[in-house]
């Protein structure tokens, strides 16, 4: 049997769609491997994929993990102001500058709240939020198989509406806020489709054979 190691992030993930057709994902972790980091994912209107990473261990995870067309790799800062409802982030990527405001609680996160957070981040507690999450909001899965024959399962605490957002790429408005539609194809699961803010745990299963690269900052 293969050998695994699980590398664990503990943080937010953001997603909003935009009146341009651009889609984006904000990955913004307090706790990983490496640190506190942010990265963002960028599906623009002819569907070409762009990850925007703070370093190449990020870069080389993530993209391993997701599929993109495009690395690039970019100062990424996140700014937070307030907490929970009525926060505002202020996020720069290289050509991304995106701010948002995050509104009410979404009926699901009420749910998740009851959740205890270490039965949460377990793989086999991960299938029954998949089974609701699937057709609560279709695209969305918190159990999967990811790139290069890992496994990653999500262990959501939290669901926010983003109530407003302004974006821009490379000095170009990307008009106003809209729903993630369609939903973005970087792996096995979409954002849901509001904009919305979770606060959650993400936990990537890597076979043995492919740690050398990121297992001296592993937990």
């Amino acid at each position: 049997m293969p050998g695994w190691t699980r590398f664990r992030f503990d943080g937010y993930i953001a997603g909003i769609g935009t009146a341009s057709g651009t889609r984006l994902v904000l990955g913004s972790w307090v706790r990983s491997p490496r640190g506190s980091f942010a990265d963002v994912m960028v599906q623009q209107a002819d569907g070409h994929r762009i990850l925007l990473a703070p370093d190449q261990w990020v870069a080389n995870f993530v993209s391993s993990t997701y599929t993109f067309d495009e690395v690039a790799q970019v100062p990424v800062g996140v700014v937070r102001c307030g907490s929970s409802s009525s926060s505002r982030w202020e996020v720069s990527a290289g050509p991304l500058h995106w701010t948002f405001t995050v509104g009410r609680r979404m009926p699901l996160g009420w749910l998740l709240r009851c959740v205890p957070p270490l039965t949460g981040r377990t793989h086999p507690f991960a299938r029954i939020p998949d089974a609701v999450a699937s057709r609560v909001m279709p695209g969305v899965r918190t159990l999967g198989t990811a790139g290069n024959e890992r496994a990653e399962w999500y262990a959501a605490r939290d669901l926010h509406q983003i109530s407003a957002s302004t974006a821009s790429w490379a000095g170009t408005d990307l008009g106003q806020l809209t729903d993630v539609d369609p939903p973005p194809d970087f792996g096995f699961s979409s954002t849901p489709r509001s904009p919305a803010l979770a606060s959650l745990t993400s936990v990537v299963r890597v076979p043995s054979d492919q740690v050398s690269q990121f297992a001296a900052r592993a937990r």
